[in-house]
């Protein structure tokens, strides 16, 4: 980056100023962050209404919702009635301030454009790792939108991949995106086809209701969703006792899927039941390696980095993940068949990458 005002008129004012202004500009856009983190898992507007305590509807007027400075100062609690604000929104603007500001201090001297680029990726980081921690999901906001501004950006910004010209930059991009896709799709159908159900057992007498939109088990309500991603997936279980609105059946052996209910001998079409409640000591259900958001999420990081930044977040994430998991289990947090949430540990090798891809390819490409 030119240092003479009159070529870069960035370098009229002290780097560091800008390093303060990517800061500030960071923790607002943190606190829109929390906005989405909040409101795209519930399938909420986050332009309308605009902020208010999720407790009272109180709307928060501009000078109590100033980022970082307006959660200190009220202790963390709304200022109407006094609820608790959770230090999440704390945590996201301040996080989102420090990697703007790293941002600039990394590549501000190189490209302003390569700065801003990469910290739009950290913030799409931000986003889907509190919402995958909190819903086990990553919105198709956050995928499909990663997926349009990453091939924009390879062409408007050609040194995101080495390039020298935007179709050059364009051409990345577009097999960044499908290696991201392709590939942990592959990864997802493998480990379908060698991992894809596991078993619960329960305690004697407890039950497992099918509601109109989740299964209900004694650990917490699952959408269908996350059981049925495709035709050939079912729930299969023996029922002790087996109670539907109109009939009650004991002793049977049942499966469902999201075409067809089979009761003993009888089938019917789940569709129209509405309410299902069984008593069993165990139940069969189909899991997935990875969710079909995860597929998402690496083709709009192989959009922004390329192809190479996602086989390394495609191998980092997967040691991280099995860490953490061995560890959770080890403590005793959780057991073999619980469900952790990846792309945090996808964004957290891509970011690595960000920050340290060229002494990683140094180190181990020849």
């Amino acid at each position: 980056m030119s240092t003479d005002p009159q070529i870069n008129p960035y370098a009229a004012l002290p780097f560091h100023f800008w390093t303060a202004t990517f800061f500030a500009f960071g923790s607002i856009v943190g606190s829109f962050l929390n906005v989405c983190i909040h409101r795209l898992p519930r399938d909420l507007s986050v332009v309308h209404p605009p902020s208010h305590c999720p407790t009272c509807k109180y709307q928060i007027p501009w000078f109590l919702n100033i980022p970082i400075l307006t959660w200190l100062m009220i202790g963390g609690r709304c200022s109407n009635c006094q609820s608790k604000i959770s230090p999440r929104y704390l945590l996201v603007e301040l996080l989102t301030g420090v990697l703007f500001a790293t941002c600039w201090i990394a590549f501000g001297k190189i490209s302003v454009g390569l700065s801003i680029a990469y910290a739009i990726v950290l913030a799409g980081f931000i986003a889907a790792t509190f919402t995958d921690f909190e819903h086990f999901i990553i919105p198709n906001e956050i995928t499909f939108t990663g997926m349009i501004l990453g091939l924009i950006a390879s062409a408007a910004l050609p040194v995101l991949h080495g390039a020298d010209t935007w179709l050059e930059g364009l051409k990345h991009g577009a097999i960044g995106l499908a290696a991201g896709a392709g590939i942990v799709y592959a990864v997802l159908r493998f480990g379908k086809l060698m991992f894809g159900r596991y078993h619960v057992d329960f305690e004697q007498g407890k039950r497992m209701i099918f509601t109109e939109n989740d299964l209900i088990l004694p650990t917490g309500p699952v959408p269908y969703g996350e059981f049925f991603f495709r035709k050939s997936d079912y729930i299969r279980f023996h029922a002790d006792r087996l109670e539907m609105v109109d009939r009650c059946f004991q002793d049977v052996d049942v499966e469902v899927s999201s075409h067809l209910l089979r009761i003993g001998d009888e089938e019917f079409d789940p569709e129209p039941i509405k309410y299902m409640c069984a008593t069993t000591s165990t139940v069969q259900l189909p899991r997935e390696a990875m969710g079909l958001g995860d597929v998402k999420f690496m083709g709009a990081i192989g959009a922004f980095l390329g192809w190479k930044a996602v086989v390394f977040s495609l191998i980092g994430s997967s040691l991280v993940g099995a860490l953490v998991g061995i560890g959770l289990i080890a403590m005793g947090k959780r057991d073999w068949s619980s469900r952790l949430p990846y792309g945090p540990y996808i964004a957290l090798a891509a970011t690595i990458w960000i920050f340290y891809s060229q002494p990683i390819l140094a180190r181990f490409v020849p």
